[in-house]
């Protein structure tokens, strides 16, 4: 799990019960740290209870955060009691992180005077008050939750997923490597577009590589080649076939490192086919194993939110064609591609096959590094992305990979994808009125809302199907 801080908030109003606030700084704490994430608090003394009411005891909490600059992911808003909007607009006007409002409910039994919170009306206040400033906020799923129950713990776990998210895609680079593949208009990008969110691009043509790949020798070859004959099996293939990938892998390696790479989208035939008699699927995946998102086919647009998916999971993605029906069901469709999957997302170690649509094209063992084996079974979040009109289009739905098998005969790898709510029919008539690819990236377990949050926060228009 990669490292997550979140700085705490305690909002108090003076006419109702202070005494609630520590027992919810003690409960929220351990919440958060159970979770596996870790706090920042300002010193309790500093105020009455430790928490913010009045205007200046919310611009000691926005000095708090700006001698904590870039030491947490995200604010958490507790709200023990009602809170006030207007100590909370001074503290968080310049918080910069995405924030997620929290308010205790009040427990039938303890409604007197004494002991009433009236949180959930204070929470409805602040957030009107957020939104009145343009200060973005998430709310929880149960409107009022306790920090120490498994509902506020969901919480936790998607909102953690949106700090990923927002962190990791206010400003990176993908290395576009060679032109766009010449018969897909469907992966044509506005780099402008993307640009004006951090996201830069930087193109690399296809001769660079390849005059890279020719030099490469030595220790260091050797020691590729033997890495990669231990990710997966290449059975017949003669050792220039394991060299060419290696040689691949090497120039990528060297690229990432001169441009400052956290992403790439490689044009990936024929080029390579007919030069070298190999395809990068299994050197994609094993990028994309170790953090760095790769897109085939120079899906640009895609390797954007292979790294929205894999930010807000954790966890290593993958990219795949939406590539046909599941005979007459329309809840479900089949997955497709060559082999770039990583292996988190695979059932045990893979082995080298070439790709049948090249070796049809330009003869036997031109396209050799499809790293095929069983694609993981699990609930998924599937998404794609596309530029349109100088903005950045998104959608995800959720769902499962099922336990239906295809045709022995069908190769690479693929699976069968069922729509959690709704049909896949469904989504593939809104992904062709609306103009998206013909790819989607997809990450381990349910991270749908926490990416159109994210998406919410950088302002990329985003629907969750």
């Amino acid at each position: 799990m990669s490292n997550i801080t979140f700085a705490l908030y305690y909002g108090n109003r003076g006419f109702f019960p202070g005494e609630v606030i520590e027992s919810a700084r003690k409960e929220l704490r351990a919440a958060v740290e159970a979770a596996g994430f870790a706090c920042l608090e300002m010193d309790p003394t500093l105020t009455r209870y430790g928490a913010v009411e009045t205007i200046a005891e919310g611009k000691l909490y926005a000095e708090f955060l700006r001698s904590h600059a870039g030491e947490y992911d995200g604010v958490i808003v507790c709200l023990p009691n009602f809170g006030d909007e207007n100590g909370a607009y001074y503290a968080l006007k310049d918080a910069g992180v995405p924030i997620l409002m929290q308010a205790y409910p009040d427990e039938l039994g303890s409604m007197d005077f004494a002991h009433r919170r009236d949180a959930v009306c204070g929470k409805i206040a602040m957030c009107n008050v957020l939104r009145q400033a343009g200060i973005r906020y998430t709310l929880t799923k149960k409107f009022a939750v306790k920090p120490s129950s498994p509902e506020f713990k969901e919480d936790l776990r998607l909102f953690a997923g949106t700090c990923r998210a927002v962190r990791g895609l206010r400003s990176f680079t993908i290395g576009a490597i060679g032109a766009r593949t010449t018969a897909f208009k469907t992966v044509r990008i506005d780099e402008i577009a993307m640009q004006r969110k951090g996201i830069n691009v930087e193109t690399i043509d296809l001769s660079q590589v390849f005059a890279m790949m020719d030099k490469m020798s030595g220790k260091r070859l050797e020691e590729r080649k033997a890495y990669y004959r231990q990710l997966s099996d290449f059975g017949k293939y003669k050792d220039e076939k394991v060299e060419n990938i290696a040689r691949l892998s090497l120039a990528i390696d060297d690229l990432k490192e001169s441009y400052a790479l956290d992403a790439i989208a490689i044009r990936c035939w024929d080029e390579l086919q007919k030069r070298y008699g190999v395809a990068p699927c299994v050197i994609l995946g094993d990028l994309i194993e170790k953090g760095v998102c790769a897109a085939c086919e120079l899906d640009v647009n895609n390797a954007v939110m292979m790294r929205a998916l894999q930010l807000a999971s954790d966890c290593p993605v993958m990219l795949l064609d939406v590539n046909n029906n599941y005979g007459d069901d329309e809840k479900k469709a089949v997955f497709f591609h060559c082999g770039p999957v990583p292996a988190s997302l695979l059932e045990g170690k893979g082995h080298i096959e070439e790709h049948l649509m090249f070796k049809k094209s330009y003869g036997d063992e031109s396209g050799v590094g499809l790293n095929v084996a069983r694609i993981l079974r699990t609930e998924v979040t599937i998404g794609s992305m596309k530029t349109e009109d100088g903005k950045l289009w998104s959608f995800t739905t959720e769902g499962r990979l099922t336990d239906d098998e295809l045709d022995k005969a069908f190769f690479g790898c693929g699976a069968v994808f069922e729509k959690r709510e709704g049909t896949a029919n469904d989504m593939l008539n809104y992904m062709a009125t609306e103009g998206y690819r013909h790819h989607v990236a997809i990450a381990k377990g349910y991270w749908g809302s926490a990416v159109e949050d994210a998406f919410g926060y950088l302002a990329i228009e985003h629907k969750k199907i």
